[in-house]
């Protein structure tokens, strides 16, 4: 199974950079460009009109391979894999059906889908998958680090997954302002919750997650400095809800904020400024999410990509032990 996961990561990486040129063209030619916030920091206007949508690539090359492994599976064997990928696969899916209208009436109009209503849509998709992860695996608890399954019920256990998913959804979504910092901080939670799929007799979770994380190394060919495309909400809102959905499979969705410690921060950094501002009318940073703030002190945006990547690196390694080290019995 590692050597057909190592197959599917290597054949969505060069199929993704096939497919890459000639889509960052197709998006040109239809002139699918980001529209930049006037609210942002001055140095992204270059960057109006890069084209956009670019997680579609990522959704496109995942969802085939998915496809061409089930096609060739003996029919035993899909008993294991779907019920194993069909949560994150269809999140991946259905929350990027999500981000590419939002993508698309901010290119048509300037501005994207309500709040709320992306809310309501991200809320039905994450309580469908909780429900099926809930009574397919019959999980009725979660494991905590270092110290074994914590018993919490079938309806907490829900209503915690369906948090997780639009958590982790928009948290991702919020940590998508410079190039590559989300595609990066991605590839190492993927990769981190690939190897704890295969701890916990997962593997073809493993699979899953190892397309996706070729998938987004192929995007990051052309996404790094200076970004020929970027993600948009089709990517980011994706990959979000498909890494918790991963994270739940597993059992260890408390490992969730550790191997996504950047989302963490990316989104706390949200809450804490609006929450200063209309308590205090006091500012904490220049501009959040956090990644701005540390433009505006002076970090130049290469920096600010790298070293979160570092951090990705560093939180996804410390999560993967940590699931090892776990009695899961």
């Amino acid at each position: 199974m590692e050597i057909l996961s190592l197959g599917v990561l290597l054949a969505a990486f060069l199929l993704g950079l096939v497919l890459g040129a000639p889509y960052i063209r197709l998006l040109r030619h239809f002139r699918i460009g980001q529209n930049i916030r006037r609210e942002g920091p001055q140095s992204h206007f270059a960057k109006q009109g890069t084209p956009t949508m670019g997680g579609a690539l990522v959704i496109a090359v995942v969802g085939l391979l998915w496809l061409v492994v089930f096609a060739f599976l003996p029919e035993e064997a899909r008993d294991d894999y779907v019920p194993q990928t069909i949560v994150p696969i269809g999140a991946l899916l259905a929350v990027g059906l999500l981000g590419a209208i939002d993508d698309l009436v901010n290119v048509n109009y300037g501005f994207g889908i309500r709040g709320r209503h992306k809310l309501m849509w991200q809320a039905v998709v994450a309580l469908a998958g909780a429900i099926y992860i809930q009574r397919h695996f019959g999980v009725t608890g979660i494991f905590i680090p270092l110290v074994g399954e914590w018993e919490i019920g079938a309806a907490p256990f829900i209503v915690l997954a369906a948090v997780a998913i639009v958590g982790t959804s928009n948290g991702v979504n919020l940590t998508d302002g410079l190039d590559g910092l989300a595609g990066g901080t991605a590839v190492f939670a993927f990769l981190s919750f690939a190897f704890i799929a295969a701890a916990r007799g997962f593997p073809w979770l493993t699979v899953l997650c190892a397309a996706i994380v070729g998938a987004v190394l192929a995007f990051l060919w052309f996404n790094v400095h200076p970004a020929e495309f970027i993600m948009g909400d089709t990517g980011s809102l994706a990959l979000g809800a498909t890494l918790a959905s991963a994270a739940l499979v597993t059992g260890f969705v408390a490992l969730l904020p550790v191997a996504g410690v950047v989302y963490v921060a990316e989104t706390a950094s949200v809450m804490l400024q609006v929450g200063s501002y209309k308590i205090r009318r006091k500012r904490i940073f220049r501009m959040s999410p956090v990644h701005h703030h540390l433009e505006l002190i002076g970090w130049p945006e290469e920096k600010v990509t790298i070293r979160f990547w570092l951090i990705g690196a560093i939180a996804g390694i410390v999560a993967a032990v940590l699931a090892f080290a776990t009695p899961i019995r």
